[in-house]
């Protein structure tokens, strides 16, 4: 990754402007150390509307891959960026402290610390709209609070459309990951029996997050006749639809939360829409989760933070000028949890 090293505060721009140090892409691809360089840019100003964040944390997850990558190109034609990326930082999580607030902003004054989700969170400095920002978890870290908004949000979605509650048997696949390491946790606070699908390296992270049981994806089995679970969460695998219909219960449901089998037009979205189609035909419910960001649902995982139901758990911490092996640890299937980028 190519980095400068002009210091922000004694080099404003033509115009005066203050810079800050963020990572810029003006191209897609797969090598981030090609795609991706640290330098200067002019310091966001804020509309009405929007909140300034001093970003302290930011977290790296699958959506900063596909935002890199262009990928699957579907994206490019839902309005990413046909040739090029629009939003040239990839960055979506953030942790930091409210700088200015605009004339139209509630809720939000200089000093709050806060965690949401934006667009170029690579950065010292971003715009944040307030509709996705929520007050910190107190006493939690800033690099614990930015592993939270994106996938601590998906996984609460997940587990409210699945509809896990009390005496539930659940299977969660992708336990291991940032969505399915806080889906574990909320499940078991749930009151649920809680199955965990990870790689053998990785079933005591799994085991440790409060699952009952945990299965070695590379050779455990899923669909053998007991036990049935009530519920599967199934975090961006690719297992076919009949096998997991025969590991649910006759009314049990299934929620496909994305999905990385590579297809480079559509990636994992096939199997989630025959999922839909399938699901009038049959007793069981099968479904796929669209997650949205909203301040709400974060608002709700700091309360699970904060109550101690919910840790974030935490891989590795990378500086800024590290952000591409920071996505290259990511993609290569490593992380035990989140990957975080501290500045």
């Amino acid at each position: 990754m190519t980095t400068t090293q002009n210091d922000p505060t004694t080099h404003p721009t033509p115009d005066g402007r203050a810079t800050m140090k963020a990572i810029v892409q003006a191209s897609y691809g797969t090598d981030p150390d090609r795609v991706l360089e640290l330098t200067d840019v002019a310091r966001p100003s804020i509309g009405d509307d929007q909140v300034l964040v001093r970003v302290a944390a930011a977290s790296v997850d699958m959506g900063t891959w596909h935002c890199m990558t262009g990928l699957p190109y579907a994206m490019r034609l839902a309005g990413f960026g046909v040739r090029a990326p629009k939003a040239t930082n990839p960055g979506r999580c953030l942790a930091g402290t409210v700088e200015l607030v605009g004339g139209k902003v509630t809720g939000f004054a200089p000093g709050d610390e806060v965690f949401g989700t934006c667009r170029g969170s690579f950065a010292q400095y971003v715009c944040v709209d307030p509709s996705r920002l929520a007050h910190k978890p107190l006493g939690v870290s800033f690099e614990h609070a930015a592993a939270a908004p994106i996938s601590g949000a998906t996984a609460l979605q997940a587990i409210r459309k699945a509809g896990v509650r009390q005496g539930h048997r659940v299977l969660i696949i992708g336990a291991s990951g940032g969505v399915g390491s806080f889906a574990v946790q909320m499940a078991k606070a749930a009151g649920a029996e809680v199955t965990g699908v990870c790689s053998a390296a990785k079933a005591d992270l799994v085991r440790s997050l409060g699952a009952d049981h945990v299965v070695d994806y590379a050779g455990g089995s899923t669909d053998g006749v007991a036990p049935r679970y009530d519920a599967i969460i199934d975090i961006a695998g690719n297992r076919p639809l009949r096998q997991l219909r025969r590991a649910l219960t006759r009314r049990g449901t299934l929620v496909i939360v994305g999905g990385e089998t590579d297809g480079r037009w559509f990636g994992g979205v096939g199997r989630s829409l025959r999922a839909v189609l399938l699901s009038p035909l049959v007793r069981q419910r099968l479904t796929m989760l669209a997650s949205s960001e909203n301040a709400g649902d974060m608002e709700a995982v700091a309360a699970m933070i904060c109550s101690g139901s919910v840790t974030p758990a935490i891989d590795r911490t990378f500086p800024l000028d590290d952000a591409a092996a920071a996505i290259r640890y990511l993609r290569a299937g490593h992380a035990r949890g989140k990957v975080v980028i501290a500045l």
